[in-house]
């Protein structure tokens, strides 16, 4: 079983210890290569993608997904390239859209897909998406997903047709990049139709993905976002520039007054009076900005539909 919690970079990680002490089964953080054993748990370190690559792990630092990393739809793409029908992906409660496009490819390559009924979820968006977007077999409440695993894992191996070959050649492509980046070199380019945004994380040229219903994007250097996650990047961007813009302005409106401060006291009234204006025109423009910082609302699939500003994490 491979766990991936949305955890900061800079903060270590205490779930290897937790579920210890909850279950029986022995929990670990694998190391690059190590094989994949049954009756263990696996959890994602913090910074790090952790893949399923032909039964073993491969632990990276590749191109953050959905601003995140590790990304649980990495770990979900990966398992399911590598082992098809034999995966069972899970997504619980989180916010935004996470794990939705990599339920997507367990079940197109096979899989069994389960979600924590929304419901039940202390943040739904997660379980909700997946189950907005995919065809789930599963949705259930947090305390039955044991025993749904259990029944699963001894049941037999769902029969699946035979995934098309540009599917397989992508999905291939995007595993390879989150675990050594170099997407353009990849073929990135050629995944679907280029876009006119660009990557808020580095710039790059974003490139639109159609998996079923689903739309997502990935930069010509690999970071990846789905539609929620880039919508709520490039609202943030735009407060950003908002405070750059703001900045400049009190800037130039103190340079302004020190300068008029100055002319009025060496005696030169009138073009002291000209700077000083100045700067109180800047001041209003100012405080116009700030209040558009302050009434903008970060943007996304949720806030949309139900009106309920989400928070920047998913």
């Amino acid at each position: 079983m491979c766990v991936v919690v949305h955890v900061p970079a800079y903060a270590p990680s205490f779930l290897p210890e937790i579920l210890g002490r909850a279950g029986p089964l022995p929990v670990s953080t694998p190391r690059q290569g190590e094989p994949l054993l049954p009756g263990r748990i696996y959890c994602a370190p913090p910074d790090h993608h952790l893949l399923v690559e032909e039964g073993r792990f491969s632990v990276t630092r590749g191109p953050k997904e959905n601003r995140l990393r590790p990304a649980v739809d990495a770990l979900f793409r990966s398992a399911a390239y590598s082992e098809g029908p034999n995966v069972i992906g899970v997504v619980l409660s989180g916010l935004l859209d996470d794990g939705t496009s990599g339920l997507w490819t367990i079940k197109h390559f096979g899989g069994t897909t389960v979600v924590q009924d929304p419901g039940d979820a202390e943040y739904n968006s997660m379980p909700k998406s997946a189950a907005d977007q995919v065809d789930i077999d599963h949705t259930v409440t947090a305390r039955d997903l044991a025993g749904l695993l259990v029944r699963l894992v001894a049941g037999p191996v769902p029969a699946y047709g035979e995934v098309q070959e540009d599917d397989r050649r992508r999905v291939a492509s995007e595993v390879s990049i989150a675990s050594s980046a170099h997407a353009f070199r990849k073929g990135v380019m050629e995944f679907g139709k280029v876009t006119p945004q660009t990557c808020p994380e580095c710039g790059g040229i974003l490139v639109q993905i159609r998996e079923g219903g689903l739309t997502r994007y990935r930069c010509h250097t690999g970071h990846a976002y789905s539609g929620d996650a880039l919508l709520v990047s490039v609202t943030e961007q735009i407060e950003n520039k908002l405070w750059t813009t703001m900045r400049a302005l009190e800037e130039a409106s103190m340079l302004l007054e020190s300068t008029g401060q100055e002319l009025a006291a060496s005696g030169n009234t009138r073009l002291a009076g000209e700077y000083l204006q100045k700067a109180q025109q800047m001041e209003v423009r100012t405080r116009q900005i700030f209040q558009n910082i302050v009434e903008d609302q970060a943007l996304s699939g949720g806030y949309l539909a139900h009106g309920t500003e989400p928070p920047a994490e998913g």
